[in-house]
This record gives C-alpha cells, sequence and structure tokens, in this order.
C-alpha cells in the first residue's frame, strides 16, 4: 500500500544536529511546534544569564575532590550593574584583592570558576571538569594554588587573581554566552604569566563543554596539554597553537563519545 504521507528526507539530518534547519511551514508561517520551541530555548537562554549563582555550593562540590577554594567577588555589586558595565566585571573588588594577596603563591597554575553569562553552565559543569583535571595536574607535578570560585565575573578577571596568587598560568571556567540550542556551555580560557592588561590575542580558549558538546575527559585533555605547552613555550595565545589532536586522545578517551554515554552515564 502506498505511503499517504511520504518520509521527510531531513529527518535523518536532523536527528544529528540542535540547529535548526528544515523546520517547515504553515501557511506563510512557522509550524506550531517550532514557535513553541523557539520561545522554551529562548527563555531557557534568559534563564541561564539570570539565574543566581551557587557560588557555595559549587565550592563545596570542588572542595569535595580534595582541594581548597576561596570566594571572590568582582567589582560589579550585582547583576545588573555587570550586565550595564563589562568593565567592573574585569576587575577584583577591593575586599577580594586583599584577601587573595594574602594567599599569594608562587604557583604553577591557579583554576579560577567563574559565572560568566551563563551561571547554569558552571552549575553543571565546572566540578566535573576540574575533576577530570586533576590527574593531569599530579602526573606533571603542578602546583596549584587555591581555586578561585568568582561571582558576577569575567573573562578578565583572571589576569588580576593570577597575577596575585603569583601563578605561572590562569585558567579561568566559565559561563559562556548562551545560545539557543546551548544555554549550558562552559568555556576554558588559558593565560600565561596573568596580569592585568593581558588581551585576548594572549589566551587560548577551549569552548563547548557540555554533555552535547565537547565532553570532560575531551576538554582536559586538550587543556593539559595547551597547559605544558604554553610552560614549556612560556606563551599562549596566538603564539600558541592548538595541536592536541596530533598527539592523540588516550584510548579510554578516545572512544565514540556516543558509546561512551550509552555504557557510562555521567553526572550532570
Amino acid at each position: 500500500m502506498s505511503r499517504l504521507v511520504p518520509p521527510d528526507p531531513w529527518c535523518a539530518l536532523r536527528a544529528r544536529t540542535p540547529a535548526r534547519i528544515a523546520i517547515g511551514r504553515s501557511g506563510s508561517s512557522l509550524p506550531t511546534r517550532e514557535v513553541l520551541a523557539f520561545s522554551l530555548a529562548h527563555a531557557q537562554a534568559r534563564d541561564a544569564v539570570h539565574t543566581p549563582f551557587a557560588a557555595e555550593q559549587v565550592a563545596a562540590g570542588i572542595e569535595a575532590l580534595g582541594v581548597p577554594t576561596l570566594r571572590v567577588d568582582s567589582a560589579a555589586p550585582d547583576r545588573a550593574t555587570y550586565l550595564r558595565r563589562p568593565d567592573l566585571g574585569r576587575r577584583l573588588s577591593d575586599a577580594s584583592r586583599i584577601a587573595l594577596a594574602a594567599a599569594r603563591g608562587p604557583a604553577d597554575l591557579a583554576i579560577v570558576v567563574a559565572d560568566g553569562l551563563s551561571s547554569t553552565a558552571v552549575h553543571a559543569h565546572a566540578a566535573p571538569l576540574i575533576a577530570a583535571l586533576l590527574p593531569y595536574a599530579r602526573t606533571e607535578g603542578w602546583s596549584l594554588a587555591p581555586i578561585t570560585v568568582a561571582s558576577q565575573a569575567r573573562v578578565a578577571l583572571g589576569d588580576e587573581v593570577g597575577e596575585l596568587l603569583g601563578a605561572r598560568l590562569v585558567l579561568l571556567l566559565v559561563g559562556e554566552r548562551p545560545g539557543l540550542s546551548s544555554p549550558d556551555s562552559l568555556g576554558a580560557y588559558l593565560t600565561f604569566q596573568p596580569r592585568v592588561g593581558r588581551t585576548d590575542a594572549e589566551r587560548n580558549c577551549v569552548s563547548n563543554i557540555r554533555a552535547e558538546g565537547l565532553s570532560y575527559d575531551r576538554a582536559a585533555f586538550k587543556l593539559a596539554w595547551l597547559m605544558r605547552e604554553a610552560l614549556r613555550l612560556s606563551a599562549t595565545g596566538v603564539s600558541l597553537k592548538e595541536e592536541s589532536d596530533i598527539e592523540g586522545l588516550p584510548e579510554a578517551i578516545a572512544q565514540p563519545a556516543i558509546a561512551r554515554d550509552l555504557d557510562e552515564p555521567r553526572s550532570p
């Protein structure tokens, strides 16, 4: 018997991407299901930006890994100011500056966990990513400063934190600006010899760290490779090209992500 409705040839492709492709139409408009799906995605993105940062909860999750933390704030006193004044999110408050100066190293690596533009991403992914990174740091023998948990913070805040802690490298984990299919994407920014005034050209970035993007294991492998090379070359940013894939992933990490997820459920 012939089919009344032919199969949609786009279905197989749509199943492989969260991008909005081949969404169809209803007359001259979008189908109702697509309008509702877009509205939900937009609400999730807004929630990611405005959900209050549970800094104490994040710090507790990190401390459960056996590493100490410090709590700091940027110069932005609240979320509304933070969104209107990006410059304030790039500098520490006076009290936080004093607290960090008292904890000065030296150290090879300072890790900063910042809410950025998606506290949702940090709540979900910061502690698991750090758990994946710590074995590399121990194997390499890198000394670690206390992990800093920063509220109302932007990427450049890591420069001041790393400088005050006397770290050779600063790795800032931050909630990235939400997209309409990725409200929980975590980014990682690595800077050699951090100090106030560093530019984005002097950093390396590994982005889209989340279940639907780059896994914790793969992100940790890339970041550890970058850190080793940064210390060897005394440089990050445009002077350090990320070529970790040439070295190759360990076998346990290199398995197809979909197969690993089927066999090994991950914590959120």
